[in-house]
């Protein structure tokens, strides 16, 4: 299993659908950009998301919303043509749209964050310097 992350924007409004079981899930296609200039190529990713929540997160996935997701990454061939596959876990709406995920539904306390777990911002702390990992630095600090 390969997992990915693909961030772009949503090529047409997503689908609502359920299968004959009563699954539900929801589809749409994003454009990922690669490279730069004159070499930069757009390549669409077909997501699936399944489960509860699908038909509300369709409500939110329009044309041109960026978006992230993280999922399952697969490929598929049809007419000579391979198109990539991500059947998500997570979808993440950008401007200002939540977040959804296929985990159980977190309880939120009074500061609106759930359980102990800090919240996660898409924000970098500019005074925190990136540092490569050094073999080494174990042996040097005792």
């Amino acid at each position: 299993m390969l997992i990915a992350t693909a961030s772009g924007a949503l090529g047409k409004d997503a689908e609502y659908k359920r299968t004959q079981g009563d699954a539900e899930f929801c589809s749409f296609s994003v454009a990922t950009e690669n490279g730069y200039g004159d070499r930069k190529v757009t390549q669409w990713v077909d997501v699936t998301k399944w489960g509860k929540g699908s038909e509300g997160l369709t409500k939110l996935l329009t044309k041109g919303r960026s978006v992230t997701v993280i999922g399952e990454l697969t490929t598929r061939e049809h007419n000579g043509k391979t198109y990539l596959q991500l059947r998500a876990d997570h979808v993440k709406l950008g401007s200002g749209g939540n977040s959804a995920s296929s985990g159980p539904p977190t309880h939120r306390n009074q500061n609106g964050f759930g359980g102990s777990k800090p919240p996660v911002t898409d924000e970098l702390d500019d005074s925190v310097p990136f540092a490569t990992c050094d073999p080494t630095w174990e042996r040097r600090v005792s």
